[in-house]
């Protein structure tokens, strides 16, 4: 009899905490795409870029729907990094190094796309406390003190990038299939690095944001030169011993070669 409480004790137990790891994964689990009804419903026609050796730029399709008529915004944000800006000199005849600044959370990708000049979309304020825009991006400087003409250095990045084709805006460039329906390409260069991107997009309406969306989008090195490149962080002395050997095989096929010739 006392067998039979103990088990019958021990199987309402497992009962209770089933029930509870069941409650708990349903609480954590995924909550699915946004409904039908949304405001706002965005996705991308790929979350990974692959480079490998033959990689020479690429382009993603970013599609999404609106309840009703608005201005939509794309950003997209790459990963972010310390940039150093140098001012040189021409000092007897050679371009020498007279100052230099560093900047820290600098995106190493940055586009914009909008339907309208980001000006007309919404009021300034708001564009410079989301960061929308090439010129509302902030830089930490590196320093006790910013000198005065900081703002220089802080511009050079932003040329240095657009040149690299890193950084961009496009008006217009977001195409509408309908009232409701909306997609735009965004273009990445042969140079983009790798890292963790967002995709962010925005619905304004009357001066004010009324829906958002943010969509992760990942760049990672693939292929053989990704393995070559993991092995010689993993195993920095035996890749240095290959590189050395490789380097004396390839010396030695050049000799035969010339002797023979």
């Amino acid at each position: 009899m006392r067998r039979r409480v103990i088990i019958l004790a021990l199987g309402l137990l497992a009962v209770l905490l089933w029930q509870q790891a069941m409650a708990q994964a349903t609480r954590n689990a995924p909550r699915g795409p946004a409904p039908a009804d949304a405001p706002l419903i965005t996705d991308l026609s790929s979350h990974l870029i692959a480079i490998t050796s033959s990689f020479t730029g690429t382009e993603l399709l970013l599609f999404g729907a609106i309840d009703e008529p608005g201005e939509v915004i794309v950003v997209i944000r790459g990963p972010v990094s310390t940039a150093v800006v140098r001012r040189k000199r021409r000092t007897l005849g050679f371009w020498l190094t007279r100052r230099s600044e560093s900047f820290d959370g600098v995106p190493g990708y940055y586009a914009v796309i909008s339907t309208a000049p980001l000006e007309e979309i919404a009021p300034q304020s708001l564009l410079q406390r989301l960061q929308i825009g090439t010129a509302n991006l902030r830089f930490r400087y590196i320093g006790t003190e910013p000198p005065p003409d900081i703002v220089e250095f802080r511009n050079a990045i932003a040329r240095q990038k657009i040149r690299e084709g890193l950084y961009h805006e496009l008006v217009g460039g977001i195409d509408f299939l309908g009232p409701k329906l909306f997609r735009t390409e965004i273009s990445f260069p042969s140079t983009v690095p790798v890292g963790t991107y967002q995709a962010e997009v925005y619905l304004v309406r009357d001066d004010r944001i009324v829906a958002a969306q943010s969509t992760p989008l990942f760049i990672d090195k693939q292929g053989v030169e990704q393995q070559i490149y993991d092995f010689s962080r993993a195993e920095p002395a035996v890749y240095g011993l290959v590189a050395v050997l490789l380097a004396v095989f390839a010396g030695w096929a050049a000799a035969i070669a010339f002797r023979k010739g």
